[in-house]
């Protein structure tokens, strides 16, 4: 939010009255007519500025007061702060400035800048930025006049290819690539003539330029990087420096038509050889990195392109070797990391263009994780060559294996708690996702590890985890990933015990009483009895079982964390992802797998760490995707039946467990049936029955005394339904039901239960009572109606001569019609 003066300032430009506003126009013009800028004129232009930027639609500008602002943005002698004030106001007004503003007259390269600025806000299509892509390498091809600075021209060209890649033609891509080769390679290792500060000791002798230094301060022995260091930098220094920062972005952007693999640009490069003379082949004839060798010392032969690719490579190499040193800056160590990160990205991203410089290249980037493996401040770094790795590692025929255990194990255990490092990790394995998924097996055993940066910073990644939750899920992972995402806020406290501990002093160890009281979550961490729990949650990789088996003491000794904002974060996140979990998991899952999810479901529902609501958003993840899972596998109430009886005979789940209670009950009733399993039998079907008739009975009691009802009638709706449907499958029951549900009036109309329901509830449960009765008065109608063909998702009815649908409809009409009797129809 704004400060209250800001939140003023900004309220008085948006409420400026349309009088006042032109007033203000006429004074701005005079002012710029004058054409002696004083601060008057700067404070003005800021107003004008703050007026047209704070309100979401463009104001409109008078045309005179328009062109003075161009004109002034235009003029190379204009001072560069009234420069950035103009440019900042044409972007953000009307009319737009586009074609009015000329380009092609203009030399110096900051106002080109400034104006490039307002075309890049306004432009529509690639048409808009021909003129300034033309001037801009136009600008860039010249030689530029003392103290002009070329260097404004490159964020401007990385804009423009950023909005339109295909404003460059050929010509200019091949200019601006002859343009970063020597900018990369040619640059001066000399520092720049430092200004004067003067004074009496100030002469000639002492403004002398000295050599370059590298980081650790000896003398820049090879051509000039970004990571050498002086009091001064040249021009073309500080070009070296820009180019090497867009080197990245224009390769990705233009140099996509490679060779594309290592066969043609060997034979690309033998062509060139070809053409040396006599000597410079003389030592080609030996193995490919002799040929590599020699077409590097000749590259001014190659294509710009090629030539591109084979600077920036030396110019990576060279950044990879200046890492080394020991910088006596702790800023130029960071600089260092920042630097190996480009560079390693720089070389993969040649060697995926042109294949016949991995070979180059291995040796220097498997030196580099040598070095770089056995310290975790580099970690960020190891990344980009995790993906060398990954990328490259079969064309050179290098084992991989060890980079990746690094990476899954190490990094994820002992380095959840940085923020930058968790995004970058989980950004890798989400591009790579596919190729992990199927080239590298240590990546879905290690989910229980990928999942601390998840409980760790759960807001920032649950979007990525959303889309890589996927990629590890497997046939043989899914149960245990099933259990992790449940345990995630156990996790989460977990990691944060882990770190406080490690904070702490290791004290004397202590003998605990099992006896005693629950200690709080801290000192159990650090007790022995409890350590076994501890291990399996922050266990690095998969296999090690489904669970643990006492997890309700686990969510004991975790109380005090219940509460945690991290803790209560982590949780929110598990029933979006537990979406994403079935969903996928129903695409490849088996009969014997949704048998065990559905297991699985029916007992987490109660073992879950008890946080605020969440129990409730878990259950009711799960009573949604039991309905898909049931859909799937119908069986599974005839297999699970056991299980199912206990969980539905227990009237306590009613209460803690409502919604879930509700879907298990509505599933029976649609699913136990012969046409959905041959198995099921009459003693299934009664046993069923009779286990839900008694929890109706128990819930249904009427008594005055009885305290009024603690769940919604939906529970006594689909009880009655189910019942009914399992009655009309074994027909001996529907005595039982019928007389159940005549007695459903008395207990809708006890005091208890009308204090506690609405009449619009009441009326639902008698009317659903009554229906049922009457359907099962017609037991073969209410089979029909109460249990549907498993095959009704595609019926036959209007093809099919034996279809009982007419007699069925217009059975059902009779009963709607109080009036009508039933022996006229037969």
């Amino acid at each position: 939010m704004y400060a209250a003066g800001t939140e003023s300032l900004i309220k008085q430009a948006r409420e400026i009255q349309e009088e006042e506003l032109q007033k203000f126009y006429g004074r701005i013009s005079k002012l710029l007519h004058i054409k002696d800028y004083g601060n008057e004129t700067v404070d003005s232009l800021q107003r004008l500025h703050l007026i047209v930027s704070a309100t979401k639609y463009g104001r409109t500008i008078p045309s005179d007061l328009h062109k003075k602002l161009q004109a002034l943005l235009c003029s190379p002698t204009s001072p560069e702060q009234l420069q950035v004030l103009c440019s900042c106001t044409l972007r953000e007004s009307l009319p737009l400035s586009i074609h009015s503003l000329q380009t092609e007259d203009l030399q110096d390269s900051r106002t080109i800048s400034y104006v490039a600025a307002v075309i890049l806000a306004q432009a529509g299509d690639r048409n808009d930025f021909t003129a300034l892509t033309n001037q801009l390498l136009k600008s860039l091809e010249s030689r530029q006049p003392e103290g002009q600075i070329s260097r404004h021209m490159l964020p401007v060209l990385s804009k423009v290819i950023s909005f339109s890649p295909e404003s460059l033609t050929e010509d200019h891509i091949n200019l601006v690539n002859r343009k970063l080769v020597d900018w990369l390679r040619y640059a001066s290792v000399q520092q720049g003539v430092s200004l004067s500060s003067g004074g009496f000791f100030t002469g000639p002798r002492a403004r002398q330029p000295g050599p370059m230094t590298e980081v650790d301060g000896a003398v820049a022995g090879d051509f000039f990087t970004v990571l050498c260091v002086g009091q001064s930098y040249t021009e073309d220094q500080w070009m070296n420096m820009y180019a090497f920062s867009m080197i990245r972005k224009w390769l990705l952007t233009y140099d996509t038509e490679g060779t594309g693999n290592a066969d043609a640009a060997h034979l690309k490069r033998m062509q060139y050889m070809l053409s040396l003379p006599q000597d410079d082949r003389s030592e080609v004839d030996g193995s490919v990195m002799s040929m590599v060798s020699a077409t590097s010392s000749s590259s001014r032969l190659l294509p710009p392109k090629e030539r591109l690719r084979e600077k920036a490579f030396e110019y990576c190499h060279r950044l990879i070797e200046q890492s080394d040193r020991k910088a006596v800056k702790k800023a130029d160590t960071e600089l260092q990391k920042a630097c190996l990160v480009e560079a390693v990205t720089v070389m993969d991203i040649i060697c995926k263009e042109d294949p016949s410089f991995v070979y180059r290249a291995f040796p220097c980037i498997k030196a580099l994780y040598g070095r770089l493996s056995g310290d975790l401040a580099f970690a960020c770094a190891l990344l980009p060559i995790a993906q060398f790795y990954l990328n490259h590692s079969e064309t050179a025929a290098v084992d991989s294996e060890v980079v990746f255990r690094q990476l899954f194990s190490r990094f994820p255990g002992e380095l959840f708690n940085e923020p930058l490092l968790a995004f970058k990790f989980v950004q890798f394995c989400r591009a790579n996702m596919g190729v992990l998924h199927e080239g590298v097996a240590l990546y879905r055993q290690s989910f229980p590890n990928l999942l601390k940066f998840l409980a760790w910073n759960s807001p920032a990644l649950i979007s990525d985890f959303v889309e890589l939750l996927p990629s590890l899920l497997a046939p043989e992972t899914a149960i245990e990933i099933l259990h992790s995402l449940l345990d995630l806020p156990c996790l989460a406290a977990a990691l944060d015990l882990q770190l406080r501990s490690a904070s702490l002093q290791t004290p004397e160890r202590t003998l605990w009483d099992q006896g005693a009281k629950v200690p709080s979550s801290l000192e159990a961490f650090r007790q022995p009895y409890y350590r076994g729990m501890f291990l399996y949650i922050l266990r690095p990789e998969a296999g090690s079982g489904d669970t643990i088996d006492r997890l309700s003491m686990l969510h004991n000794v975790l109380g005090d964390m219940s509460e945690s904002p991290r803790t209560v974060q982590c949780a929110q996140t598990v029933p979006v992802l537990l979406h994403v979990f079935f969903n996928t998991i129903v695409q490849f899952a088996d009969k014997k797998l949704i048998n065990q999810l559905v297991l699985i479901l029916l007992e987490r529902s109660s073992l879950l760490f008890n946080i605020h609501n969440y129990k409730t958003e878990v259950q009711r993840v799960f009573s949604s995707h039991l309905l898909v899972l049931c859909k799937l596998h119908p069986s599974l109430i005839v297999e699970q039946s056991r299980e199912l009886l206990d969980f539905t005979g227990t009237t306590a789940n009613i209460y803690s467990k409502e919604d879930l209670y509700t879907h298990v009950v509505w599933v029976i009733g649609e699913y136990l049936s012969v046409s959905h399993d041959a198995r099921c039998t009459v003693e299934q079907i009664t046993s069923f029955f009779e286990t839900l008739e008694a929890v109706l009975f128990e819930i249904t009691q009427v008594r005055q005394s009885a305290s009024p009802p603690r769940y919604s009638p939906r529970v006594i709706t689909v009880l009655m339904t189910t019942l009914a449907k399992l009655a009309s499958r074994s027909q001996d029951l529907i005595p039982r039901v019928s007389l159940f549900l005549s007695k459903m009036r008395s207990f809708a109309h006890s005091a208890p239960v009308t204090s506690c329901y609405s009449e619009e509830d009441l009326e639902e449960i008698l009317t659903r009572a009554h229906e049922l009765i009457n359907l099962l008065k017609l037991p073969s109608v209410a089979q029909f109606v109460l249990a549907p063909s498993a095959r009704g998702d595609s019926p036959r009815w209007h093809r099919d001569t034996n279809a009982s649908l007419p007699l069925s409809m217009k059975t059902l009409s009779s009963l709607l019609h109080k009036h009508s009797s039933l022996t006229q129809h037969f």
